[in-house]
């Protein structure tokens, strides 16, 4: 048999194959991103025990400052974004919630205050 009497396989199969090659291929890194980023929240609660602001503030009752409800509450539904909410976290501030200042948390890295902000901006779920 010559090359071009060869039995006609048809693109199905190739392509198929190819098509499952690409998928696998796709799917790969968005597997291994979600083995390397947990869920916002949970990855929240635990950047915030992490980082002793459970010290300070609770879920829903105020401590020494104010709740992650309340902060949620205040900052939320676009009245505030992640980025102002982080660079409060790492700066500190004063007066906002009335007579206690929080000190500046600057041991917190950028992304992981960021995280906590948005996480504070999404309701602390």
């Amino acid at each position: 048999m010559t090359e071009n009497q060869k039995p006609h396989r048809g693109p199905g199969r190739t392509a198929a194959v190819s098509r499952g090659v690409l998928a696998s291929l796709v799917a790969l890194p968005c597997i291994a991103a979600g083995i390397a980023w947990p869920a916002p929240a949970s990855a929240s609660q635990a950047l915030a025990q992490k980082y002793s602001c459970v010290a300070c503030h609770q879920p829903a009752t105020k401590v020494v400052g104010p709740s992650w409800k309340d902060i949620g509450a205040r900052y939320g539904d676009g009245k505030g974004t992640a980025a102002q909410l982080a660079a409060s976290i790492k700066a500190g501030s004063s007066g906002k919630w009335g007579s206690m200042p929080m000190p500046p948390q600057a041991q917190v890295p950028e992304a992981d205050a960021q995280l906590l902000a948005q996480w504070l901006l999404d309701g602390a779920r």
